[in-house]
């Protein structure tokens, strides 16, 4: 729905993203401020920042699988583990560039997704939650006890700084600037997937496979795709991760995170490009609240006991889930497309 007075006079301009120079003028002001924000934000927070724009990329990639083609994945954190593995290895083994390991990191992730997505071609819903879970257990573990002398084994790898044209991304705000840009590169470029033809396949198989394979779509082909979409997108989140946290072990891509991931996607809303980012958003804001508030808790209450405020964090993570789904189970990016329609309508009733 359009604000009064605006409207389409051409197909291209009613599928713009884009349309109106507000909407123009609003993004790019966002942008400024964006990328304006570490010369005034602190380290502190440009390491959380950082946090959210390469979780921000990988729940892109698991919206696509789940929110528009109804391809459930609990392996998102393992299919980030063989991007961050591989970028790890051609960085700091073949001392290969940057950008060429970034893309190696999607790839391989993505080659890895497509051999964990093959059931989605037989079965759906739960089983197919199973068959990517194992993915969680299979891949951390090859990472341990496979040629343990590359990999590192349990205790993992050191990685090398990202570089790109002499530029060595070192500190918070250096890695702020390659996060950011990747993130917005790579929301862009889903926002974009899901209105082509390609995108419009994906919503008809979550709607109806079967309704869909009898227009002709060839569910094989895409269900496998949207798996390597998704995965690519973890594997280059992974490969940011490595080269941000510069060190790597599997116990830093849990089956926990992959549940992260899949709430982040129901709190912002599944099938919203909107979604995955005030998802992404605000359980990671959540998530830093709680570990700011624990410790006041902690001294307000000493009778608490120290594993029940470390469980803090899990219980109300879980409390936001059930609320989510029980009132808002569109999630924030509907709540927000009820608050344009009643601004946009003001004074009239809706």
């Amino acid at each position: 729905m359009l604000p009064s007075g605006t409207y389409n006079i051409s197909y291209s301009q009613d599928m713009a993203i884009v349309r109106t120079r507000l909407q123009w003028a609003v993004l790019v002001a966002f942008l400024v401020a964006l990328f304006a924000l570490p010369r005034f934000a602190s380290g502190h927070v440009l390491s959380i920042l950082n946090g959210i724009g390469i979780m921000l990329i990988a729940v892109h990639g698991l919206n696509i699988l789940t929110g528009y083609t109804g391809q459930i994945s609990l392996g998102q954190a393992a299919f980030m583990a063989v991007g961050a593995y591989t970028s790890a290895l051609l960085t700091a083994r073949l001392h290969l560039p940057f950008w060429l390991a970034l893309l190696g990191a999607g790839v391989s992730a993505g080659a890895v997704g497509l051999v964990f997505g093959l059931p989605s071609v037989r079965i759906k819903g739960f089983y197919l939650a199973m068959a990517t879970l194992a993915a969680q257990f299979i891949i951390p573990w090859m990472f341990i006890h496979v040629r343990a002398d590359i990999t590192g084994g349990v205790s993992g790898m050191v990685v090398p700084p990202a570089s790109l044209g002499g530029i060595v991304f070192k500190s918070q705000e250096s890695m702020y600037f390659l996060v950011m840009g990747v993130a917005v590169a790579m929301t862009f470029f889903a926002k974009n997937l899901v209105r082509t033809r390609t995108g419009r396949a994906f919503v008809a198989i979550r709607d109806n496979d079967i309704a869909a394979e009898a227009m002709g779509i060839n569910l094989f082909t895409y269900k496998l795709l949207a798996f390597f979409i998704c995965s690519f997108y973890a594997g280059v989140a992974g490969s940011l991760w490595a080269h941000w946290m510069r060190a790597i072990n599997p116990d830093h891509f849990t089956l926990m995170d992959s549940i992260w991931y899949v709430g982040m996607v129901i709190v912002g809303g599944m099938g919203s490009t909107l979604g995955a980012i005030l998802g992404t958003t605000f359980l990671r804001l959540l998530s830093e609240l709680v570990m700011t508030v624990s410790p006041q808790i902690g001294r307000l209450f000493p009778f608490l006991a120290a594993n029940i405020l470390a469980a803090l964090g899990p219980m109300l993570f879980g409390l936001v889930i059930i609320l989510f789904l029980i009132f808002e189970p569109r999630g924030l990016a509907h709540r927000w497309e009820v608050f344009k329609a009643s601004y946009r309508l003001h004074p009239f009733a809706h």
